[in-house]
C-alpha cells in the first residue's frame, strides 16, 4: 500500500509494507495508549484526542520520521493512519505549527 505525503512544496510516495499493516497491531495499541493519556497538539492540548487528530499526530510524526531520514518510522506511522483511516492515499502535512490544519484525502476525493 502507497501513502502520498506532501509537506510544503515536496512529495515522499511512502510504500507501506505488507508486514507493518499485519504486524503493527500491537505497536498501534501502543500508541493510542499513550495518546490516551493526553497529546500537546501545536499549541492546544488535547485531553483526550478523536481518531482524526490521532492521525494527525502521526502524521506528524511522519514529518520528523522524514526530516531525519528515519524509513521505519515513517513506515509505521503511515502505516497507523491507513489502519485507522482506511480510505485515506494522500496526506497534506500542517508545517506552520497548526498540527490541526493537516489535511487527508481519501481515494476518489
Amino acid at each position: 500500500m502507497r501513502l502520498k505525503v506532501v509537506i510544503e512544496d515536496q512529495e515522499f510516495a511512502i510504500e507501506i509494507p505488507a508486514e507493518v499493516l499485519a504486524n503493527g497491531k500491537d505497536f498501534f495499541r501502543k500508541m493510542d495508549q499513550d495518546m490516551d493519556k493526553g497529546w500537546q497538539m501545536s499549541r492546544e492540548w488535547v485531553e483526550n484526542p478523536n481518531r482524526l487528530q490521532r492521525c494527525q499526530i502521526a502524521a506528524d510524526k511522519i514529518a520528523d520520521a522524514l526530516n531525519n531520514h528515519n524509513e521505519t518510522l515513517a513506515n509505521l506511522m503511515a502505516g497507523y493512519i491507513v489502519t485507522y483511516m482506511p480510505h485515506v492515499t494522500e496526506v497534506h502535512i500542517d508545517t506552520e505549527g497548526e498540527m490541526s490544519e493537516t489535511q487527508f484525502i481519501e481515494a476518489g476525493a
